[in-house]
């Protein structure tokens, strides 16, 4: 059964908006669970354990991937949800779907197919993420997709706020120009903390980054210091591990603390006046907010163009593009299930769906099949 205690303003299983398609269900589970149980099951969500965060699957066991990812912005997200008595069964739903449309090779890949897709609509994370629950899986008798509530979908889509009154939205669909409901609003600030701090221990462990360079960014190092006061005898790989656990803890904390003073400052009582609020409700303090941003940037500097980073992002546009390309000029290539969508969605589409559904690992794999001459086809 879904929590009794749950805000006046949280989204509710038994107010849900409903799916597209009718079906009969097997048990009476409420409706946002039954979404997230259909997205852990899905093809998508498996793919992500082959799917870069930062660094390649084959470069260790140790680093994250967007399945681990996915998870840890799924923990972090329902410590807020609990805190605020929101809807967790929705939150974790959001959580564990939000990158279900990433390419292979991360963000590289990402743009890679936006720029070739730039004369067909062009290609975008999140819509790609919704296009998979809605027509790409093929699961279930009688449509395409997972068929989830419209809830689902529309904190798949509107999770991030620039996507509230976006172009990708249909008007008469997903309420465009209006907030989503809280719960798709923490996914948005729980994926930044997740990123943020896991990156930091993914590059520390590879050497990419270090202590020393970390000492500038005021947000590390006020809790680095923090926990050296609290734990003076600790090694510093432990020392490493609880100022990211603390991080984490303490950005928790300056979120629920912001969100519950704007949901008193704007009088939320309803879910309605969580749609038609001014400003997005759910956020990090300002001055937190300034010291997030200090940090992505120190990463995206330091990290995400270190030379061995770029070196695979270059080498992942190339093989995405040729393949791309090869597909192009020839569509029998293709498997013939995804030759059968052409006539439907257009052939620089099926390519996209089919590009971005691939795991690093079969990208590469494809890649030498196509340019190999002695790889087996």
């Amino acid at each position: 059964m879904e929590r009794t205690e749950l805000a006046s303003f949280a989204a509710r299983s038994d107010r849900s908006l409903g799916r597209r398609h009718p079906e009969e269900y097997k048990d009476d589970r409420p409706v946002f669970q039954r979404d997230r149980d259909r997205i852990i099951h899905c093809a998508a969500f498996r793919r992500l354990e082959y799917k870069t965060q930062v660094f390649l699957n084959h470069e260790g066991d140790y680093y994250r991937t967007r399945l681990t990812h996915s998870l840890e912005v799924s923990q972090i997200a329902r410590g807020i949800a609990t805190r605020l008595r929101l809807n967790e069964d929705l939150v974790e739903a959001l959580s564990l779907s939000h990158d279900l449309g990433h390419t292979p090779f991360g963000h590289t890949g990402e743009e890679v197919l936006n720029r070739l897709m730039a004369d067909f609509g062009g290609f975008d994370h999140n819509r790609q993420s919704l296009r998979v629950v809605e027509e790409l899986e093929e699961r279930y008798p009688g449509f395409n997709g997972l068929n989830l509530t419209w809830e689902t979908r529309e904190g798949i889509i509107k999770h991030s706020p620039h996507y509230e009154d976006s172009d990708l939205l249909s008007d008469d669909e997903y309420f465009r120009g209006l907030r989503p409901p809280l719960e798709a609003q923490i996914i948005d600030v729980a994926d930044e903390i997740a990123y943020n701090n896991h990156d930091i221990d993914d590059g520390l462990k590879a050497g990419y980054i270090t202590l020393e360079q970390l000492k500038k960014v005021d947000l590390w190092q006020e809790t680095f210091d923090l926990v050296g006061q609290k734990y003076p005898a600790l090694d510093e790989r432990r020392h490493v591990y609880q100022t990211i656990s603390h991080l984490i803890g303490f950005l928790i904390d300056d979120v629920v603390d912001h969100t519950r003073t704007a949901v008193a400052a704007h009088g939320i009582k309803t879910l309605q006046d969580v749609r038609q609020a001014s400003v997005r409700l759910l956020g990090f303090h300002p001055e937190t907010l300034e010291k997030s941003r200090q940090l992505k940037r120190f990463l995206y500097k330091h990290l995400y163009r270190h030379y061995m980073v770029e070196r695979m992002r270059v080498k992942a546009e190339f093989f995405m593009t040729r393949i791309f390309e090869s597909y192009v000029d020839c569509p029998s290539l293709l498997p013939e299930r995804f030759q059968r969508r052409i006539a439907l969605f257009g052939k620089e589409r099926v390519i996209c769906d089919y590009l971005a559904d691939m795991t690093d690992r079969y990208a590469m794999d494809e890649y030498r099949k196509l340019f190999e001459p002695f790889e087996r086809a």
